[in-house]
């Protein structure tokens, strides 16, 4: 398909300096009916004669080439304008600068259009007050990366690999929190929501219901050396959320969580519980203390425990705090 990199082409206008080209008012103040047919079609109306669209990376992809493509070509035109099909006006406005800029250019060369990919899912454009949803923008995406411009696609794989990742660890933690508690599933993930840190009293709660279902606190410290150990198991660099058990640990003396490691109960996702907890930044009021007086046996354990499970990173920090005799 006829297209050129070059991003001199006389037929095309500069680049614009002025960013609200974009994405329209800051403050958006209508259409009230967000899925108005009209302002939905808005766009796709004032493309429908253009002859060609110039591609420009930006914000994230702003080193990808600046491509433009010859929309004349056989159904080039119709296959764009069915991928920038929209749902729905919802008012909002993404500050960033988006992926890549699309500007649609007449037969004259002039500009009919300039609108902006935004993460893959929204465009921004200044006939809108705010972003449009997109019907599917995995198609736009694909359409993009079919004509020259695949970083926004290559961003957006990852970013769906990183979700998938994040989730699937999110499902983990929730699985491993103990039953006295799972029906504040929602209220501990919102530290992740809002950077919230839990309350003394929230604290406090949950370990009053930890100790009314599991009064044995060999079993109940199993019980929150089990959860910590779940999700990402990160000893730094993890959801906000996967703190909490961390916190009901530094108030568990050293000796009930040597306790409950020497138990025949103990598996080694409790032994990992025990190694995050341990390594981590400020965990324990006596932390250094509280290390050193673990029997060599144990300390052992975990370490091998964390040699088979961690990333280097991580290991490397578990070595320091765990190597007898460091």
């Amino acid at each position: 398909m006829p297209r050129t990199t070059d991003p001199a082409d006389p037929a095309d206008p500069a680049d614009p300096a002025d960013p609200t080209e974009l994405t329209g008012p800051t403050e958006p103040t209508g259409p009230t009916n967000p899925t108005d047919p009209d302002a939905l079609l808005a766009l796709d109306t004032a493309v429908r004669d253009a002859v060609a669209v110039r591609l420009t990376g930006t914000g994230r992809a702003e080193a990808s080439p600046t491509v433009t493509v010859d929309l004349r070509a056989k159904g080039e035109l119709r296959s764009l304008r069915a991928v920038l099909a929209v749902t729905e006006l919802p008012g909002f406005v993404c500050m960033c600068l988006g992926d890549v800029r699309l500007e649609f250019l007449g037969a004259d060369g002039d500009r009919l259009a300039l609108a902006a990919l935004h993460h893959g899912r929204t465009l921004a454009w200044s006939g809108w007050d705010g972003h449009a949803v997109l019907a599917d923008g995995n198609a736009l995406l694909h359409w993009l990366a079919g004509h020259g411009c695949s970083e926004p696609l290559r961003q957006a794989e990852q970013e769906a690999e990183r979700w998938a990742v994040e989730r699937a660890e999110e499902e983990s933690w929730l699985a491993a929190v103990p039953a006295a508690l799972a029906d504040l599933a929602q209220v501990l993930l919102e530290p992740s929501v809002t950077g919230s840190v839990p309350s003394a009293e929230f604290l406090a709660e949950l370990r009053e219901r930890l100790r009314a279902a599991t009064p044995d606190p060999v079993a109940r410290t199993l019980e929150v050396l089990a959860w910590y150990g779940a999700g990402s198991g990160r000893y730094s660099g993890f959801a906000a959320h996967e703190a909490t058990p961390g916190r009901l640990l530094g108030e568990v003396p050293i000796a009930g969580i040597v306790a409950a490691l020497l138990s025949p109960d103990a598996e080694r996702r409790h032994e990992l519980g025990a190694v995050r907890h341990l390594i981590s930044w400020k965990s324990r009021p006596r932390q250094q203390r509280d290390v050193d007086s673990l029997p060599r046996d144990l300390r052992a354990r975990l370490l091998r425990a964390a040699r088979e499970d961690y990333d280097p990173d991580s290991l490397a920090v578990a070595e320091r705090w765990l190597t007898p005799n460091r």
